[in-house]
C-alpha cells in the first residue's frame, strides 16, 4: 500500500515544529532557570522566596522570631538571612557571610533591593509587619541572578494587547496556510519526480521542463533516459550484431564441413580409387579441416583476450627487424606471392617489449585484411616511425575501395562483419577485433583512417618503449 506523501511532510513538518517548541523552552530555561535543591526554577523563584519567608517569623513580645522549619529552608537552599529592626541595626541572623555589616541606612537598604550579584551572593530584601512594628530582613542567594524592572504605559500597551493578539493569531494562520501550499507544491514535484522514475523504467519516459528550483534535478532525469535510451540501442544493435554474426559463423562453420563430409563419403563409395584421386581428395579435405581449424582458433582467442585467460609472454624484441621479417614471411607465402606490399621505416632500430606471437597475428591480420578486401592490384604498405611524443607509431595502409563511416565505427565489434567478405571465404570475421585486442593487450592503441576510393589506413600506437638507436 503507498503511503501518502502529504503524510509524510505534515509529519515531517510537525516533527520540526515539536523539535522548535522544545528548543524555544530548553532556551527559555537556559536563559530564565535556575538549578535550584528541588529542581530547576525559574529565576524569578528567589523573589518569591523572600516575600514568602515572612511566614516563617513572628513577634515574640517584641522580638523576632524566625521558625525552626524557616531556617531548615535555608539550610537545605544554602542560603544566608539578616534582620534588621527599624534602626538599621541587626537583630538576627543566619550563615550571615563576615564581610556584610551589622548596621544599615536607608539608602543602602534601597541599593541592595536593587543590587546584582557580587561577592558571590545576589541579596533579595523583604519585611515583616506586626503589632505596628516592622523588621527588613536580607536573603543572600549563590545565585547570579539578574534584576531587571522594565517601565511602560499601561494604557497604550493595554489597548494594543487585542491588536497584537490578533496579529499573532494572523501570523499562525499564514504558517499554516504556507506551511499547507508548501506541502501541496512540494508534493506535486515529488510526485512527479516519482512519476518520471517509474517513465524511466518503463521506458515511456517524457522530458520535463528544466525550470525552477527542481530545474536541475528535471535536467538529470533527462540525461538519465537519454543515456539510458542510447544504452538499450546500443544494447540491442550489439545483440542483433551477435545474433546476425553467430547465424554467419555457423553458415561458414558449415562450408568447409560440406567438402570434409562430401570427399569421405565418395572414399566410402569407392574404396579403391586410384592414387591421384585420393592425393586430390585429401588435398581439398585438409584444405577444409585447415579452414575450420582457423576459425576455431580464432573463436579461442578472442574469448581468451577477453577473458585476460590468454598466453602472453612478452620480453625484448627489436622491432623494425620483426616486422620487415614478417613482410618478408607474407610476400613469401604463395597466396600473397603476386601482390604488392612494402616495408618502410623512418627509424633505424628500437626496442619494444612484447609477445612476438600474439603481435605477428595482429599485425598480420591487419595486412591480410587489407589484401583480401581490396583489388588485386592495391598496394600496402607497413611503415614504422616515431611520433612526437617518442611512442611508435605503426602503420599498415593501402590505397584500395576504403570504408564508410559507419563501417569505421562498428570495424573492431568482434559481432560485425563487414559488407565485402566475399574476397576470403575462410576467413572467421574476427581478425579485426583480435588485432585490437592484442593491441590493448599490448598498452598500445590501434585507430582507423578510411574514405570510400581512397584507401584505408590502420595506426597502432605502441607507448611503452624503449629506443636501442637514435634516429637518422
Amino acid at each position: 500500500m503507498k503511503r501518502n506523501p502529504f503524510l509524510r511532510i505534515f509529519v515531517f513538518v510537525s516533527a520540526v515544529l515539536f523539535i522548535a517548541v522544545a528548543a524555544a523552552i530548553g532556551m527559555f530555561y537556559y536563559f530564565f532557570g535556575l538549578t535550584e535543591p528541588e529542581g530547576l526554577s525559574l529565576a524569578s523563584w528567589p523573589e518569591q522566596f523572600t516575600d514568602n519567608f515572612s511566614l516563617w517569623m513572628e513577634n515574640d513580645n517584641g522580638e523576632i522570631r524566625i521558625e525552626e522549619t524557616g531556617l531548615k529552608r535555608l539550610d537545605e537552599y544554602g542560603l544566608w538571612l539578616q534582620v534588621i529592626d527599624e534602626t538599621g541595626k541587626e537583630v538576627f541572623c543566619h550563615n550571615k557571610p563576615g564581610h556584610y555589616p551589622e548596621r544599615y541606612s536607608a539608602s543602602e537598604l534601597i541599593a541592595l533591593s536593587s543590587s546584582a550579584y557580587e561577592r558571590g551572593n545576589t541579596v533579595f530584601a523583604g519585611s515583616y509587619e506586626s503589632s505596628e512594628k516592622t523588621w527588613s530582613y536580607l536573603v543572600g542567594f549563590p545565585y547570579a541572578v539578574g534584576k531587571h524592572m522594565l517601565y511602560y504605559n499601561g494604557e497604550n500597551v493595554g489597548r494594543l494587547s487585542p491588536i497584537l493578539r490578533m496579529g499573532i493569531l494572523l501570523i499562525l494562520c499564514f504558517v499554516l496556510l504556507f506551511m499547507v501550499g508548501f506541502g501541496f507544491w512540494l508534493t506535486r514535484h515529488l510526485g512527479r519526480m516519482a512519476e518520471g522514475i517509474g517513465d524511466i523504467s518503463a521506458r515511456s519516459y517524457t522530458p520535463l521542463r528544466e525550470k525552477g528550483v527542481f530545474g536541475q534535478i528535471y535536467g538529470a532525469f533527462n540525461q538519465m533516459d537519454e543515456r539510458i535510451r542510447h544504452s538499450d540501442k546500443l544494447r540491442q544493435d550489439t545483440e542483433r550484431l551477435r545474433r546476425e554474426w553467430i547465424a554467419n559463423i555457423t553458415h561458414d562453420l558449415k562450408t568447409p564441413l560440406s567438402p570434409i563430409k562430401g570427399y569421405a563419403e565418395l572414399l566410402m563409395e569407392n574404396p579403391a580409387p586410384d592414387r591421384e584421386t585420393v592425393q586430390e581428395y585429401g588435398r581439398i579435405i585438409l584444405k577444409s579441416a585447415d579452414h575450420t581449424e582457423i576459425m576455431i582458433n580464432d573463436l579461442k582467442l578472442t574469448y581468451q583476450l577477453d577473458s585476460g585467460a590468454a598466453p602472453y609472454h612478452p620480453q625484448a624484441v627489436r622491432l623494425v627487424r620483426f616486422l620487415r621479417e614478417l613482410v618478408i614471411d607474407l610476400i613469401n607465402d604463395p597466396v600473397f606471392s603476386n601482390r604488392d606490399v612494402a616495408f618502410e621505416s623512418n627509424i633505424q632500430e628500437c626496442e619494444a617489449c612484447i609477445d612476438s606471437s600474439l603481435f605477428r597475428r595482429a599485425v598480420n591480420n591487419l595486412i591480410i585484411n587489407a589484401l583480401t578486401h581490396n583489388p588485386p592490384e592495391t598496394k600496402v604498405t607497413v611503415c614504422i616511425d616515431a611520433d612526437p611524443e617518442k611512442r611508435i607509431r605503426i602503420c599498415i595502409s593501402d590505397n584500395g575501395t576504403g570504408m564508410s563511416d559507419e563501417e569505421q565505427s562498428e570495424l573492431f565489434n568482434r559481432y560485425y562483419r563487414g559488407t565485402n567478405t566475399k574476397e576470403k571465404p575462410e576467413g572467421s570475421g574476427l581478425g579485426l577485433a583480435i588485432a585490437k585486442q592484442i593491441v590493448t593487450l599490448h598498452g598500445g592503441k590501434i585507430s582507423v583512417k578510411s574514405k570510400p576510393g581512397e584507401g584505408t589506413c590502420f595506426t597502432i600506437v605502441l607507448s611503452v618503449l624503449k629506443k636501442e638507436e637514435d634516429e637518422n
